[in-house]
């Protein structure tokens, strides 16, 4: 009987839902017709105007920076039906099923949003349109960043979050209070892959990198006698078979005016762990004593290492340490390495070259630019560059992207289309992921801020988004498997050593330098 009254009362209430649905839609208000035209788009928040936008981006919400009691506005394209947004309030939220179908019956089209804003003395004021245009090709459907407070010397909450960006769900990844408030960082995957990634922790539990492959987390611990310092800056070889990362001895400091925060890299290395061979290697142009060897990015064949070096400097002439942006060839076959060669010097062009990038065709290398040292992120200075691999002409992006404000974090999508990266424009504090749409020709668009369900949600998030890198799909792990493997002492895999090796072992790991004698071990050298 319970169970007969409680399936009717779900009827019942299930048909009053419908019944107001119904009657909203019935007197939903139309659009004014008789509005006074005012000369000029509306001011809105945040900047959605003259973008290229994917067409499986979730709806970019704004707020109407006008006076007025009552907004409206309407999203058309030359193909399908207008979305219309009615509100009391300056936030215009938009439908996502109505959003989903005009973008994507309008790829490749432009976009109109005709705003329209009601006075106190009920006159309408019809706004000159905001124009949109939809791209053919989509972004990947998720990005993966990492959430902090901007403290300076110490972390309490520190954790990694995946969010759609056909949705505004976000789901956590990693979370550092789990391992009694460890350090996150420097998540990286292999080939935008979700199934395959790594992720760097360190804290009270250990200094670890955690390896996610085929559904289950390991952690590993890369420290040998050579190389005291744990991993930091990583990234996958294409092939999957082994991933390259650096060795950093960071100093953090801090100025009396000006941006507060500073970090001098006072030694630095690189190589390569081999997780089949549990082994760490690497080679005598890697591991200079006297240079400092950073951020590895590797070419979509394989067969060219991207890094960033300078000289060996002192904290006390900080200012002078700027890196060269260097690559190397590697013989993925012989598991042998090339010489370096000079990509863009720092003498040349007077900044320092970091975190270089290849975009996925190999056309394109887009780099950060900054007055001094490897630590971007704090310096207003810092812009993003590109350079074209094949004609070696290279340049700053242009306004729409650079602003008088730090730009760095770079990533590219797994199609080369678009591009996500952290900003601090907003206010010079926190740094927001922005996306702009990339051409083959390398032409950029206006970047816009990752969207939210509340306009207002920048104004109220005193957390700084790092890190954004953007992956295929979700990743496949819960954020117990990640803890886990952090507090399994037993279960962690020790990397080992591997010296005089002129061809690649086996298990997969890369060899050293064949221009090195086989009595020399090809790894990385103690921290200096």
């Amino acid at each position: 009987m319970r169970r007969r009254q409680a399936l009717l009362l779900g009827s019942v209430l299930a048909g009053l839902t419908a019944c107001a649905a119904l009657h909203a839609l019935w007197t939903a208000p139309a659009l004014p017709r008789d509005a006074e035209t005012v000369p000029r788009p509306p001011r809105i928040r945040p900047d959605y105007a003259s973008i290229i936008v994917p067409p499986n981006i979730a709806p970019l919400n704004f707020r109407v920076r006008e006076p007025g009691r009552r907004f409206c506005v309407r999203i058309a394209g030359p193909v399908g039906k207008p979305v219309e947004v009615h509100s009391s309030a300056p936030e215009l939220v938009i439908p996502p099923a109505g959003w989903r179908r005009l973008l994507a019956a309008n790829r490749g089209r432009r976009l109109a949003l005709h705003v329209h804003a009601q006075d106190a003395s009920g006159r309408w004021r019809r706004f000159q349109p905001v124009h949109q245009t939809v791209a053919r090709e989509p972004v990947d459907p998720v990005l993966v960043y990492r959430l902090i407070r901007p403290l300076y010397n110490a972390y309490t909450t520190v954790q990694v979050y995946q969010r759609d960006l056909t949705t505004y769900r976000e789901s956590l990844v990693v979370d550092g209070r789990a391992f009694r408030n460890g350090c996150v960082n420097c998540h990286t995957f292999l080939n935008h892959r979700p199934d395959t990634m790594l992720v760097h922790v360190r804290g009270k539990a250990g200094n670890a990198m955690l390896l996610a492959t085929d559904g289950r987390v390991s952690k590993v611990n890369t420290t040998t006698r050579y190389n005291r310092p744990p991993g930091a800056y990583s990234c996958w070889h294409p092939s999957g078979r082994f991933l390259t990362f650096s060795v950093n001895r960071l100093e953090q400091f801090f100025h009396a005016v000006g941006e507060t925060r500073d970090v001098f890299d006072q030694a630095s290395d690189l190589g390569c762990y081999a997780p089949a061979a549990r082994a760490v290697t690497s080679c005598r142009h890697l591991t200079r004593p006297d240079r400092l060897e950073t951020f590895p990015a590797w070419s979509p064949d394989g067969r060219t290492l991207y890094y960033s070096s300078a000289p060996k400097g002192t904290i006390d002439h900080y200012k002078t340490v700027r890196y060269d942006l260097l690559r190397i060839a590697y013989d993925p076959e012989a598991g042998t390495w090339g010489e370096p060669e000079v990509v863009l010097s720092a003498e040349e062009t007077g900044v320092s070259l970091t975190e270089p990038r290849v975009s996925p065709d190999g056309r394109f290398l887009m780099f950060c630019a900054a007055p001094y040292g490897a630590f971007p992120v704090y310096q207003p200075g810092a812009d993003l560059y590109v350079l074209d691999l094949r004609t070696g002409r290279h340049g700053k992006l242009p306004a729409p992207v650079n602003s008088d404000r730090c730009e760095s974090w770079h990533c590219w999508s797994s199609n080369g289309r678009w591009f996500v990266f952290s900003s601090k424009r907003r206010d010079g504090i926190f740094a927001r992921p922005h996306f702009s749409y990339f051409s083959p020709e390398g032409k950029v668009g206006k970047p816009f801020v990752l969207p939210q369900r509340d306009p207002g949600f920048y104004d109220a998030l005193l957390k700084t988004y790092n890190v954004p890198e953007l992956v295929t799909g979700p990743i496949p792990l819960r954020p117990a498997d990640f803890t886990r493997a952090v507090l399994d002492s037993a279960g962690t895999v020790t990397a080992h050593a591997v010296s005089g090796a002129t061809r690649r072992p086996a298990g997969g790991a890369v060899g050293a330098s064949n221009a090195v004698s086989p009595r020399r071990p090809e790894t990385i050298p103690a921290a200096r």
